[in-house]
């Protein structure tokens, strides 16, 4: 029985928005809701607060800065400030860095990887992507689809130089030939997105997700909310618009003015987007030029956008987890879960100080 590993989790555990129950045991890196017997129950350790699945930051880059590909030190000190953050569940949107052996560490995130972005020839950041053109689209796709984990990223649209500001990537066959792909490999796909343009094409050929969405219009949220598709803000990303724009302005005022506007109309889009009926869950865009470690944040910031505590702490625990096809807080699901000393729920900006982490029923931060 020594070998055994008992922590026992006393206080609150939010199984689900209206699931609260007084009591979990992790024993063997598993949750259980009976009490272990004997010797085992009587040797645990007690963890005592209110306890939420581990978070999930949907929109996250570990192994990647803003030059691109990092090296591995550089990866596990990101994914250790994620954790350490009580974000347990990272939907790596895009890396040019291998992270597989992040799978073997116990005591980091569990990771779900979209492998790399996959952009227009010189229509995105300097050595984040595959750069194609658009007859290699359905190709690349169904790459990418075989290295991740069930995802896809495309860069949906960018700053051309030619015109002098946002405008779509991809014409609108090349799209639907790379969702006919994605979904023949049983991947769903996802698109960076700032401006309107590019939208109902992909929402069209059968996008599952959109990130960032800033571009969002009255005309095509109700076709989001119709098909489904979810969007990911990432609001402490967009905050940063401003500065972009500043930085562009004397040679793409278009762009800058573009940018500006989007910036000035999020929380708008984001309470439009909620209240017509679109999925939203957080993700925090960390690893370009963001910080890791900023979910806390993202939660406040839909609250500021309007969306309800309970809906913003949803899309980073339980609604986001099920959205991925992940583990709750189940028997004999995973033992990965954040404690807190008050309830998230009266308050998210409780999220921002996770009492004890647990990860493989282990207290690891």
């Amino acid at each position: 029985m020594s070998d055994h590993v008992v922590l026992r989790v006393k206080g609150r555990v939010l199984a689900g928005p209206g699931d609260v129950r007084g009591e979990l045991w992790c024993v063997d890196g598993r949750i259980t809701y009976e009490r272990p017997p004997g010797a085992l129950a009587d040797g645990a350790v007690t963890v005592t607060g209110w306890a939420l699945p581990g978070l999930v930051d949907a929109h996250c880059h570990v192994g990647l800065d803003q030059h691109g590909a990092v090296d591995a030190a550089t990866s596990e000190k990101q994914a250790l400030t994620d954790r350490d953050a009580g974000t347990l569940l990272i939907r790596d949107a895009g890396s040019a860095a291998d992270t597989r052996w992040i799978d073997d560490r116990e005591d980091l995130p569990k990771i779900i990887r979209a492998g790399r972005h996959i952009a227009r020839t010189r229509r995105y950041i300097r050595n984040y992507a595959h750069e194609i053109e658009p007859g290699d689209l359905a190709a690349y796709v169904t790459r990418e689809a075989r290295r991740g984990d069930g995802w896809v990223k495309l860069v949906g649209d960018w700053i051309d130089r030619a015109e002098g500001d946002l405008t779509a990537c991809w014409p609108r066959w090349a799209v639907e030939e790379a969702m006919e792909a994605a979904h023949r490999e049983g991947a769903r796909v996802t698109a960076h997105c700032f401006a309107e343009d590019s939208l109902r094409d992909l929402v069209e050929a059968g996008i599952d997700c959109v990130e960032h969405a800033t571009g969002l219009t009255e005309d095509t949220i109700p076709l989001f909310a119709e098909r489904g598709v979810a969007i990911v803000p990432t609001l402490v990303n967009i905050a940063t618009f401003p500065h972009l724009a500043d930085g562009g302005e004397a040679k793409f005022p278009r762009w800058s003015a573009h940018m500006r506007r989007l910036h000035e109309r999020r929380y708008d889009t984001v309470r439009a987007a909620y209240d017509a009926g679109v999925p939203v869950f957080v993700g925090t865009d960390a690893g370009g030029s963001l910080a890791h470690g900023l979910v806390a944040a993202e939660v406040a910031e839909l609250v500021k956008a309007g969306i309800p505590a309970l809906d913003a702490l949803s899309a980073t625990a339980w609604g986001a987890r099920a959205w991925l096809g992940r583990p709750l807080l189940e028997e004999g699901d995973p033992a990965d879960l954040v404690v807190y000393d008050s309830d998230p729920r009266a308050d998210v900006r409780v999220l921002a100080a996770p009492a004890r982490v647990v990860l493989a029923g282990r207290v690891v931060a």
